[in-house]
């Protein structure tokens, strides 16, 4: 998962894995849970759910919807947006039902139980903060009914039963026949409804994995296919206002889809692979946490609609590719906590410094290996990672976090994973193009180990370090002792000297937000509720040639109001703004009304920065080239 954009405390773009351990069924396994979703019959803004779970031999069976799902590392209760479940016998009468918690139902007289339904709320409406921070799903993991559109992450409207994780499931989606739908999940067939009004779909998945897996987009959708080598990619795109289009990001995908499979090489890969593009407009119920979810064939993805289609390129190629190196970590290669997850009182595995912090790395270093950016750009991204990770809780042993991730004060910290996380990563791949001459490095060591376990086999949590140290350089075993296990901070002046690097003040690019760094240019007053330039404003090149001041108070951007409450998505989408582009700004400066109408130019400010030590040896020209490019 990777959640995107922090900003004034509002929040980040943000972006794990598994499956079930088999225990003893009430049921056979080779009878399916039949499930169905109607997207013709919603009743106030709810989508009606169908569970046929088949004949009990037991009297009181447990039913879930996930508390935690895979790939979130967060608490998502989606049982708190079930209402009116009610459990069936074969003659229709009700069976008791207790609700234990927020996500579980107990039902007595289960082996009179023929079915139970109930009726599924939305949760993009509700989300008071894009689902970071608090007990609500991330938007990338929730889902959204409305009129042309439903997000259908499958585990936020089927549950499951406690004993049958791992029996199979037949879904039917029902929706009207004008539906564009899409579905990472093998489709058994179509059949029309009588009038033609409708078509149901019928899905097929081996468990309940499966079906948390494979999400689902229907509507008014725009969908482009194209080959990338060997991979068939499926790009679906909501754009509630039409403004971005799937052919239109086509190129994007396709040079990053390219340039990752040429980076991985002979890594075993998926025969297709599926994008979902939510373009939030921004509005009340929109949903607010930019980022993507990663599955084994799939991402779903939610940027701001208001992007310019070369600022949705570019959070597509951060975003995108970091969600497809999940294929190799936690997809192929992962922990017994991640191969057998229980959704309800998961454990976490001591190791996101390798899932979501080695991914990162891989989806910032294969721009530079493949020829996607300069050296200089990869330079000032880790640069800008070491920054915001200082000010994080740099003497966190990342085991210890990772395996408490749910609990303060480590929650807090999660979001280090893609900083130092990726650092990390950094660090043993130059380590290891030293240690071997060029020859081995973080890639091909995932390699080994995904050759060695793959996705069917987990790791044992305690020991792998020790074996990625058999398996490496005692220099190896050594960092991941003493930076991830322990709890001493990293010199990465020792890393960037190993590749001949230096540092330095230099003028670096920057964008319309920050002034260097992660040095954010706006403050706000709660009391008055208003955001306003900062001093960091006057560092910006681009705002200090508009002769914005400290203080000006930003009351629309681009013709939209600027307030606490949509500032993640206003301010969000400058994230988005592109050198050429007009825009407008009105400000208060003194109770005096400013107006800046401008086309903007590249913003650069003063920072500390990464340059080529002239001075270098042979030996750190070689271990840099072998870095950059292989």
């Amino acid at each position: 998962m990777k959640n995107y954009l922090a900003i004034l405390g509002l929040s980040i773009i943000l972006v794990g894995c598994g499956s079930a351990k088999p225990t003893v069924d009430d049921l056979a396994v080779n009878n399916p849970i039949v499930t169905a979703l109607d997207l013709t019959a919603v009743d106030n803004d709810r989508v009606p759910v169908t569970i046929n779970p088949g004949r009990f031999t037991t009297e009181t069976v447990t039913y879930r919807l996930p508390r935690v799902v895979q790939g979130t590392y967060s608490v998502s209760d989606f049982g708190k947006y079930v209402d009116d479940l009610k459990a069936l016998d074969y003659d229709g009468n009700e069976l008791e039902v207790t609700k234990v918690d927020d996500n579980t139902w107990t039902i007595a007289e289960a082996k009179k139980l023929d079915k139970i339904t109930y009726y599924v709320n939305d949760t993009f409406d509700i989300e008071s903060n894009g689902g970071i921070g608090g007990e609500q799903p991330f938007s990338p993991a929730g889902t959204n009914i409305e009129e042309d559109n439903y997000v259908l992450n499958l585990h936020g409207f089927i549950g499951y039963f406690d004993s049958l994780k791992n029996n199979q499931y037949a879904l039917d989606v029902t929706a009207p026949a004008t539906f564009v739908r899409t579905s990472a999940l093998e489709n058994k067939g179509m059949k029309s409804s009588a009038d033609g009004k409708s078509i149901t779909s019928s899905y097929f998945a081996q468990r309940y994995f499966d079906i948390t897996d494979n999400p689902m987009m229907y509507g008014k959708l725009d969908v482009e296919e194209f080959m990338v080598g060997d991979i068939k990619i499926v790009l679906s795109v909501y754009s509630p206002n039409g403004v971005h289009t799937a052919a239109s990001q086509k190129e994007t995908v396709f040079k990053m889809m390219q340039a990752q499979k040429a980076y991985l090489g002979d890594v075993n890969s998926t025969p297709r692979y599926d994008i979902y593009l939510y373009l939030s407009e921004g509005t009340e119920t929109s949903p607010k946490g930019m980022g993507a979810l990663e599955h084994h064939t799939s991402t779903v993805v939610v940027l701001p609609e208001s992007s310019t289609k070369e600022g949705l390129a570019a959070s597509i190629v951060d975003v995108v590719a970091h969600e497809f190196f999940h294929i190799v970590t936690p997809l192929s290669v992962h922990s017994e906590d991640v191969h057998y997850f229980d959704y309800n009182k998961p454990t976490f595995s001591k190791h996101l410094w390798m899932y979501e912090g080695v991914t990162e790395y891989f989806a910032q270093h294969f721009q530079v290996y493949e020829g996607l950016v300069d050296s200089e750009t990869f330079y000032n991204t880790m640069l800008e990672k070491i920054n915001i990770s200082k000010r994080m809780d740099d003497a966190m042993s990342f085991t210890i976090m990772s395996e408490n991730v749910l609990e303060e004060p480590y929650a807090s910290n999660y979001y280090n994973v893609y900083q130092k996380g990726a650092l990390i990563g950094m660090c043993i791949d130059i380590l290891m193009r030293k240690e071997s001459n060029g020859t081995r490095s973080m890639l091909s060591l995932m390699k080994e180990l995904s050759a060695k376990y793959g996705k069917d086999k987990p790791f044992d949590d305690d020991t792998i370090i020790a074996e990625i140290t058999k398996m490496t350089y005692p220099s190896v075993g050594e960092f991941l002792k003493t930076h991830v296990e322990g709890d001493v901070p990293i010199d990465y002046t020792e890393f960037f000297t190993m590749v001949g690097l230096t540092t330095g003040e230099v003028e670096v690019p920057t964008n319309f937000i920050f002034a260097g760094g992660q040095n954010i240019i706006f403050d706000a007053d709660q009391e008055k509720g208003s955001i306003f330039f900062s001093e960091m404003a006057l560092k910006n090149s681009f705002w200090k040639s508009q002769g914005v001041q400290a203080g000006d108070v930003i009351k629309k951007v681009n013709g939209q109001e600027l307030t606490l409450q949509n500032a993640q998505m206003v301010i969000g989408s400058m994230f988005g703004w592109q050198a050429g582009q007009d825009i407008t700004m009105e400000l208060e400066r003194n109770g005096e009304a400013i107006k800046i109408e401008a086309k903007l130019t590249q913003p650069t400010a003063m920072s500390e920065g990464l340059t080529e030590d002239e001075n270098a040896t042979a030996e750190q020209i070689a271990t840099r080239e072998a870095w950059l490019k292989g």
